[in-house]
């Protein structure tokens, strides 16, 4: 008998039922399916009306059920019967939220079950560290209060006042997980904290994956905002979130230094250079600028208009490419080779499937030292030549593992 069947004939409440529907529906959600889209996909074991039930908790779907619920939703069927241990958080998302409420309820789904998996892996390779991330811990009375706010936090993180090079990286390292969403243009973020009864454990941002780098860039730094900003209530959240944004990721004395303290001219080979350097667009550049009081209201103006005569709104001039997540291929990569997780797990936590060379076995090993000399001598010269490159090229010290050079 599986386990499933074991667990099926011990568990038999209400409570359990309650949590199998609130699981399944999460799931669900987070796949982005209806229930008629599910029972579809099921090939139609049950009907749209019994998953219905088994989302309100009024009825328990049987073994074989459960089993083609897992395989559709591409988890392991005793993930229906786990009692969630993170409590997921949204942070501000109600108040901007652009989108119909179906779309945002699909994406928060998947949020929560992102997160849930993100700190699941966290605790497996024992990265419990301290997490530095103040949640809303800056007061802000006035809104000018964020400039020197998003230096504190430069300083709390121990990265002086240069650019940022990589904002995706940045947050990674403080364990804020970056979640590629695939939905309407009308999303420009959603922010998540993860609490293990009342421990913080890691915080998520969700993105739409097709922007630009230099929006994505400020939509992360804005969403940084949300988390750490603890806002009175007559100013605007997001004027304030925006506003450390830029002053995160452009800080005051470092425009200064590139662009003066009062300009009446700025050509675009100029914002290009800015935009380059902060990597900020053209457009957030002239605002920061604005708002700064290096240019004025009346030339502020003058550009928005050109920037509209030009269709720069959503396209502008050198375009930067979006910044990639690695934290959570990283640790995927780092827990097959260390046997801590399976290759089906593996697969199920990230949306590719991920192959792993296994190093050779003593066996293999064995096997080529049985080979005559001179086959040895062969194999060994085929391989000295597939690395020689890397010597001649004066490359940092690389390791192998015993057993990666032979292929035979």
């Amino acid at each position: 008998m599986t386990n499933i069947y074991k667990i099926y004939n011990i568990v038999n409440c209400k409570e359990e039922e309650k949590m199998i529907g609130q699981r399944l529906r999460r799931l669900r959600l987070a796949r982005g399916y209806s229930l008629e889209d599910l029972a579809i996909e099921m090939g139609g074991i049950v009907s749209r009306q019994a998953l219905s039930k088994y989302e309100r908790g009024a009825s328990r779907p049987s073994p074989v059920v459960l089993n083609k619920l897992a395989e559709v939703l591409k988890i392991k069927p005793l993930h229906l019967w786990s009692e969630p241990k993170i409590s997921v958080k949204f942070i501000a998302y109600s108040k901007k939220s652009r989108l119909p409420k179906k779309e945002m309820t699909r994406i928060e789904s998947y949020m929560e079950q992102k997160l849930e998996e993100r700190i699941w892996l966290q605790d497996l390779m024992a990265q419990n560290i301290e997490l530095k991330l103040p949640v809303m811990n800056y007061s802000v009375d006035r809104i000018d209060d964020v400039e020197q706010i998003a230096i504190n936090l430069r300083r709390s993180w121990n990265i002086g006042l240069d650019p940022i090079s990589n904002m995706v990286n940045l947050l990674e390292t403080h364990l804020v997980h970056i979640i590629d969403v695939n939905t309407t243009e009308n999303f420009d973020g959603l922010t998540a904290l993860g609490y293990e009864e009342d421990k913080l454990k890691a915080a998520a941002i969700a993105l739409n994956t097709e922007v630009c780098g230099e929006r994505q860039r400020f939509n992360l730094a804005h969403e940084l905002g949300h988390i750490v900003l603890n806002i009175s209530g007559d100013i605007d959240e997001e004027k304030a979130a925006y506003r450390f944004g830029s002053a995160f990721l452009a800080p005051e004395s470092e425009i200064l230094k590139e662009a003066g303290s009062k300009r009446s001219f700025i050509t675009l080979q100029e914002l290009l250079f800015l935009k380059e350097r902060f990597g900020l667009s053209i457009q957030a550049l002239l605002y920061r600028l604005r708002e700064l009081h290096i240019i004025n209201d009346s030339y502020y103006k003058k550009w928005c208009i050109e920037i509209n005569k030009r269709s720069w709104k959503k396209h502008e001039p050198a375009e930067m490419k979006p910044e990639k997540p690695i934290w959570l291929r990283q640790n995927i990569l780092r827990a097959i080779s260390e046997g801590i997780i399976t290759q089906e797990e593996a697969n199920s936590l990230i949306d590719e499937e991920i192959k792993m060379e296994k190093p050779r076995s003593l066996k293999e090993k064995r096997g080529f030292m049985k080979l005559p000399l001179e086959e040895r001598r062969r194999i060994l010269e085929k391989q000295a030549e597939k690395i020689a490159g890397v010597y001649e090229c004066g490359s940092d010290t690389v390791d192998f593992q015993e057993g990666d050079i032979v292929d035979y």
